[in-house]
């Protein structure tokens, strides 16, 4: 199972957004996404959500709990 931070960079990287771009659509600061992606710690479900809906994708995918 992959980390949640490694699938929001995969996903955002994909898209071809920069942290800033990212937590502007999802109304987050930039640091919280950073922290995200390295590990520092996680997002709350309201996020989990918000970043589900933005990428197109389920929660399970989004919690590593299945292929992308």
């Amino acid at each position: 199972m992959t980390m949640i931070g490694e699938t929001i960079r995969y996903l955002r990287n994909e898209r071809g957004l920069t942290q800033a771009a990212l937590a502007k659509e999802i109304g987050v600061s930039q640091k919280a996404i950073d922290y995200w992606e390295r590990g520092v710690n996680e997002p709350v479900a309201s996020n989990i959500l918000s970043l589900a809906v933005f990428f197109n994708v389920t929660t399970d995918e989004l919690l590593g709990r299945k292929d992308l």
